[in-house]
């Protein structure tokens, strides 16, 4: 949504007065109660190391496998408070950050992971209803919009590229005047609606969902309990903790944006900031108004791109456009608020839906993701194959976890399947640099995708050389 477009002297920061700066999703009287802290000395057969989802498919799907193996999982606050309790509940199938990424980088490849993403996604649903996950799941799908006409053309021209590489099973091009039939805004001048391959929910639900479940099947959970160190320990692995000790034969590492306990993982990760607003309940009158009569989610065509969707509550969750990296890469609470997003977000949202006028935000809230240089998940192993991570998701985390999550016991257990073989799981991308060349590269990127948003998309000659090296980021 072009900031320009934004009308002069209007009153929508008023529409800020009463958010209160934290999650939605968090602020519900039902948030279970935390597990206690470990507080003496455990063994077990796996370890895993956080409680967002990558660590709880992690231990759900080992307990699946084989429910005589003994799991613990470790959480340094509480399951699902971090990124799994904070996005915006987007659940998509694919595993590479979006086809046109997985295209770019693994073109022969590409069919295998579309079918094993939807396969994960298929799978995702079932443990839903399998598990009576209480997540508000809806398998709306999701349109990205163009509100230029350059991103109209882009959309058409993806779309045929998909037809032409048998790519676009399930998507349907939109003009304008169909797209807004599904979703009305003066902006949006076409669509890429992707019926199948998103779904929504409510992601700290899902979190808790989870939680349950691997207490359920005897997973031991142990809250307010970080992981200090690792090190080997005879056959097995040893991790402290601040009271007591885990000694485990294997250990799953699923901290994603914090600090890997392996040190040499740290830099092919940094943390980007993200933000996002959360509207009142919409009347039905105010939803009439917007024509949003089949829940997808939507994101806009943009680099600087907002994505938005409806609550199970009929509130529209309104995030994105700004992602801020902190200089040296430090996760720090006080980055969880900023005022002057919330600000851009609410003007962007009244230009996006005019209809609306009067709406106002009674949330509003950020946090950290973690990124690597090609914007999706990266594996690996070490001290011999006792430990295995994953990180690096950039947002896209909900669906791709879990798969994530098959990844690493697959690599602990040593076999050789269909997704230790992807060239995605074998090879790791670039890192970043040590600073100050992160923040340089980083701030040179966002100043250069801002630019090209304004330039009907043309890339100047710092992304073009992203591009050739494999780090553009055009998503």
């Amino acid at each position: 949504m072009a900031p320009g477009a934004m009308s002069r002297g209007s009153d929508w920061t008023k529409s800020l007065s009463d958010a209160q700066p934290v999650p939605y999703w968090l602020d519900d009287p039902g948030r279970p109660r935390p597990e206690p802290a470990l507080t003496a000395a455990e063994t077990c057969d796996l370890l895993v190391v956080g409680g967002g989802y990558s660590g709880l498919w992690t231990a759900l799907l080992a307990k699946e496998r084989d429910p005589q193996r003994d799991v613990v999982l470790l959480e340094g606050r509480e399951v699902g408070w971090a990124a799994s309790g904070r996005n915006g509940g987007f659940c998509a199938a694919s595993l590479t950050h979006g086809l046109p990424n997985g295209l770019a980088r693994w073109p022969d490849e590409i069919h295998t992971l579309e079918e094993l993403g939807a396969r994960n996604l298929d799978e995702i649903e079932k443990a839903v209803s399998r598990y009576s996950l209480d997540c508000d799941f809806e398998r709306t799908g999701e349109i990205d919009v163009a509100t230029e006409a350059y991103q109209a053309r882009e959309l058409r021209d993806w779309y045929d590229e998909m037809e032409r590489r048998g790519l676009a099973a399930g998507v349907e091009f939109l003009d304008a005047e169909a797209v807004r039939e599904q979703v009305d805004s003066p902006t949006f001048q076409a669509g890429l609606f992707d019926r199948r391959g998103v779904a929504m929910l409510h992601p700290a639900k899902l979190a808790w969902g989870l939680k349950r479940a691997c207490l359920a099947l005897g997973v031991r959970v142990y809250e307010h309990t970080p992981a200090l160190t690792l090190k080997p320990s005879g056959a097995g692995v040893a991790v402290r903790t601040p009271y007591g000790q885990v000694h485990a034969r294997g250990a799953a590492l699923a901290t994603n944006v914090f600090p890997n306990l392996l040190r040499r993982v740290r830099a092919y990760t940094v943390p980007v900031y993200d933000y996002a607003l959360m509207t009142e309940p919409l009347s039905a009158g105010q939803l009439a108004s917007i024509g949003w009569k089949n829940r997808q989610g939507l994101g806009d065509s943009a680099n600087q791109f907002h994505y938005f969707r409806l609550s199970a509550d009929n509130r529209i969750l309104w995030g994105g456009y700004d992602a801020i990296y902190p200089y040296g890469g430090r996760v720090r609470a006080e980055y969880d608020d900023r005022p002057e997003t919330y600000a851009k977000l609410a003007g962007h949202f009244f230009t996006c839906f005019p209809q609306l006028e009067g709406v106002r935000f009674t949330h509003a809230w950020g946090g950290a993701i973690d990124t690597c240089s090609r914007f999706s998940a990266f594996f690996g192993t070490a001290h011999r194959g006792r430990v295995a991570y994953a990180a690096g998701y950039t947002g896209l985390g909900v669906g791709a976890t879990r798969f994530g999550a098959d990844v690493m016991l697959d690599l602990l257990a040593g076999l050789a399947t269909e997704r230790t073989a992807l060239e995605m799981v074998r090879r790791k991308p670039l890192p970043f640099p040590p600073e100050p060349f992160a923040w340089t590269g980083i701030a040179l990127t966002k100043w250069s995708l801002a630019r090209a948003d304004a330039r009907d998309g043309r890339r100047n000659l710092w992304l073009r050389t992203m591009d050739r090296l494999g780090l553009g980021f055009d998503s």
